[in-house]
C-alpha cells in the first residue's frame, strides 16, 4: 500500500475521530455519534439510500461522460486553430469564471425540473473546466513535435487519435477531477427541486423535514463517498491510460 493511500486512511480515522470527539462535547441530537450514523448507513443503504445515491451517481456520470465527449475535442480545435480561438477566447474569458451555480434557477425556468435539467447543470460546469484546460494543453503543444508527425504522412484523424489528445488527456482528467467537488455541490442544489430520488433530496428531507439527523448524516456520507469515489476512479483512469506520466 503507498504512502499516500496510507494518509488518506489515516487521515480518515482523524476525521472521525474529530467527529466522536465533538459529538461528545456538544451531546445534542443534531451531532449525533459516528457509529449510529454508520449504523443507519448500512442498513438502509441497501434499500433506500442506495437508490437516491445511485440517482446522483447516474446524473453525474451522465454529466461527466458528456462534458468530456464534447468539450475536449473542442477544446483542442480552439487551441490548434488560430481563428477559432481570436472568436472564442473572449467568450471563455467572459463565462469561465462565473459561478455556474447562478445558472440553476435559469436552467429550471427554461428546461424544468427533470434529470434532464439536472444533468445540464453539473455538464456546465465541468463542460468549461476541461474546455480550458483542454484548450491550453493545445495551444501549448510544441510545434516541431506536430510538424515531425505531419513529415511522416499523418492525417488529420491520426494527428488527432496520435498526438493532439494523447497531449491534452492529463490537462482533461485534471478538469474532471478538479470539478468534482463543485459538480456534487451543484447536484445537492439541483437535487432539492421537484424530485423524489437523489441523496440531495434524501438529505434534505431527513434533516429539515423529518428531523432525523443520524439518517441525514448518513446522507452526507454517501454523498462523500461518491464524490471521493468519483475522484478516486478519475485517478485510477488516468494512471491506467496516461501511463507515460508515471513511469
Amino acid at each position: 500500500m503507498g504512502t499516500g493511500r496510507i494518509n488518506t486512511i489515516i487521515a480518515f480515522f482523524v476525521i472521525i475521530l474529530i467527529w466522536h470527539s465533538l459529538s461528545m462535547l456538544i451531546n445534542q441530537p443534531i451531532l449525533p455519534r459516528p457509529l449510529s450514523v454508520l449504523k443507519i448507513f448500512i442498513s438502509s443503504f441497501p434499500k433506500d439510500l442506495g437508490i437516491h445515491f445511485f440517482a446522483s451517481l447516474k446524473r453525474v456520470v451522465i454529466s461527466i461522460i458528456l462534458a468530456v465527449i464534447i468539450s475536449a475535442p473542442l477544446g483542442i480545435l480552439i487551441g490548434q486553430i488560430g481563428f477559432l480561438n481570436r472568436i472564442f477566447s473572449p467568450f471563455i474569458y467572459l463565462l469561465y469564471p462565473v459561478p455556474k451555480v447562478v445558472f440553476v434557477p435559469v436552467i429550471i425556468l427554461l428546461f424544468g425540473i427533470g434529470d434532464g435539467a439536472k444533468v445540464l447543470m453539473i455538464f456546465i460546469i465541468l463542460f468549461f473546466q476541461i474546455l480550458v484546460l483542454s484548450r491550453d494543453a493545445a495551444t501549448h503543444l510544441r510545434p516541431e513535435l506536430i510538424l515531425s508527425v505531419k513529415s511522416l504522412g499523418a492525417k488529420k484523424r491520426k494527428m488527432f487519435l496520435y498526438v493532439f489528445l494523447p497531449a491534452t488527456l492529463p490537462a482533461i482528467f485534471t478538469g474532471v477531477r478538479q470539478s468534482i467537488g463543485t459538480a456534487i455541490a451543484v447536484l445537492y442544489v439541483a437535487e432539492l427541486f421537484a424530485t423524489k430520488y437523489g441523496l440531495g433530496y434524501y438529505i434534505y428531507l431527513t434533516g429539515s423535514t423529518l428531523f432525523d439527523y443520524p439518517a441525514m448524516y448518513a446522507g452526507i456520507f454517501a454523498m462523500g463517498i461518491l464524490g471521493f469515489g468519483l475522484y478516486f476512479l478519475t485517478d485510477f483512469l488516468e494512471r491506467k491510460v496516461c501511463t507515460w506520466r508515471f513511469v
